[in-house]
């Protein structure tokens, strides 16, 4: 089995058509691709879909799964975001949460829209105590995994995006690990999978998945359940990083990757995830 849920087209801030990225993933031999288009977080992302943006995109999956429904399941999905709209399963099959925003004051900043603005919001919002930043992070993760319709919980520790080499923090870090299990922990006790997510390994920032190793590790040691995904913008990048990412489930101790199938979610044996 191939597959990947976590995926962006020209409806939000993707490269691709929904064709596109659908006939990629037949020459790739996925089984299944699911799209996640932002949902409508107005004003804060003007790369998000407003409501005529995210009629055309069901539009475009609706067609694609019944034009190629002989050569590979196309899943409808949406990426809700804490600060945005909320989704439901009637409209959706799946829905990721994803904290992109922190909420400082009544103002809403991005933490991933560049490591300049990132610096700003530590500096000017939390006096560049990344510790304080950091639980202001993770109490929205804890907020967003809370949520009954949502299915799996994006880049979980999306705050470490520009710190691989532990400018700001080190991820091993008592203080800062044990919010980040915190976090892994409501999502498990919520019944919600955690993402392994390659996207900052595509746009160049780190060259390791999300979510760091110690976390994998303790997500693993708490039962909790992982899926595969590239955060795709660009087809080329599809099933980037895959590979890795199972070996790095392997070191943590995992035997199964979910998957989503017609009846929901389902654990496949991690030799055959097809990655």
């Amino acid at each position: 089995m191939k597959q990947n849920l976590h995926t962006h087209t020209q409806y939000c801030d993707g490269k691709d058509t929904v064709e596109e990225m659908v006939l990629e993933a037949i020459s790739r031999n996925f089984d299944s691709i699911g799209f996640s288009g932002h949902g409508t977080n107005y004003p804060y992302d003007p790369c998000s879909m407003d409501e005529q943006r995210t009629d055309l995109y069901m539009r475009d999956i609706y067609a694609a799964n019944e034009q190629y429904q002989d050569r590979i399941r196309v899943y409808l999905g949406i990426e809700e975001d804490s600060i945005g709209q909320r989704f439901s399963h009637e409209d959706f099959e799946y829905i990721i949460g994803s904290v992109h925003f922190l909420i400082h004051n009544g103002e809403a900043a991005p933490i991933d829209y560049s490591q300049a603005r990132f610096e700003q919001i530590l500096t000017d919002w939390y006096d560049s105590d990344i510790l304080k930043m950091a639980k202001a992070y993770y109490d929205a993760v804890k907020e967003m995994v809370s949520r009954p319709e949502v299915d799996i919980v994006g880049h979980i520790d999306l705050i470490a995006k520009y710190n691989e080499n532990e400018k700001y923090f080190r991820f091993e870090d008592p203080a800062y690990l044990a919010m980040a299990k915190d976090a892994a922990e409501t999502a498990i006790a919520n019944n919600k999978i955690i993402e392994m997510n390659t996207g900052a390994i595509a746009r160049g920032y780190r060259t390791k998945p999300y979510p760091h190793i110690a976390l994998l590790k303790h997500i693993h040691e708490c039962g909790g359940k992982i899926c595969i995904s590239s955060d795709c913008h660009n087809r080329a990048n599809l099933d980037l990083g895959f590979e890795q990412c199972v070996e790095l489930a392997r070191l943590a101790g995992f035997t199964e990757i979910m998957m989503l199938g017609d009846e929901g979610f389902y654990p496949v044996p991690i030799e055959e995830a097809g990655c």
